[in-house]
């Protein structure tokens, strides 16, 4: 059996040279090293991968998208996916296999984990932003403290957002490409109906304390 070797490009002073092209390798073993490539790239990576990050380990005139479809392809029976999230694409295990995970192990310092009023107030950050503590309080009827908020820009689901036009130029709360990632959006526009997530947030801040 034959295996096909790569030959390395000169590297200018110092400078080692990464060869996208891989002109010199056949048609169907190049297409197979770019998307081995784009795997490597997104099982490496915490969060997801737009698709300009992407288009740097592979030619130029290769379809990013193309490469996507035939790596999904190839996960039809796998227990994880290829999934495109928050404008870019990383991997996740399927839905289906949520409770073999928690039954194999305790995965709670790896979790997120939300306490009710912390989802009720990424929830209404989400759908007010911005938003500053003042709009928070008009909401939940009460101060949101600042540990909470705090908790939520750990967890890097919230930043900062422009200042608010109210006396002081407070701070306002936006939300981020994590959260989109978290909870399985590709833009704010696929947020449930605003009437009826809301409905839920305020179901369940009613039993607890900001």
């Amino acid at each position: 059996m034959t295996v096909a070797t790569r030959k390395r490009k000169p590297a200018d002073e110092g400078e080692a040279v990464f060869d996208r092209e891989l002109d010199d390798l056949p048609q169907e073993l190049r297409w197979r090293e770019w998307m081995g490539r784009i795997e490597a790239v997104l099982f490496a990576s915490a969060s997801p991968v737009d698709r300009h990050d992407l288009a740097r380990v592979v030619g130029q005139g290769a379809s990013v998208e193309m490469l996507i479809d035939d790596i999904q392809s190839e996960l039809t029976d796998r227990p994880y996916e290829l999934a495109q999230v928050a404008h870019g694409w990383m991997f996740r295990t399927r839905i289906q296999f949520a409770e073999a995970i928690k039954a194999a192990a305790d995965l709670g310092d790896q979790s997120l984990g939300f306490t009710d009023i912390e989802m009720g107030v990424l929830c209404a950050i989400a759908y007010h932003q911005p938003i500053d503590r003042a709009g928070l309080k008009d909401i939940f009827g009460k101060d949101v403290s600042r540990d909470l908020l705090a908790r939520l820009r750990f967890k890097d689901l919230i930043a900062s957002g422009p200042r608010s036009p109210r006396p002081g130029a407070p701070h306002t709360f936006v939300t981020t490409e994590t959260f989109l990632a978290t909870f399985d959006l590709q833009t704010l526009r696929d947020l449930p109906e605003l009437e009826l997530a809301v409905g839920k947030a305020g179901e369940e801040t009613q039993t607890v304390q900001v």
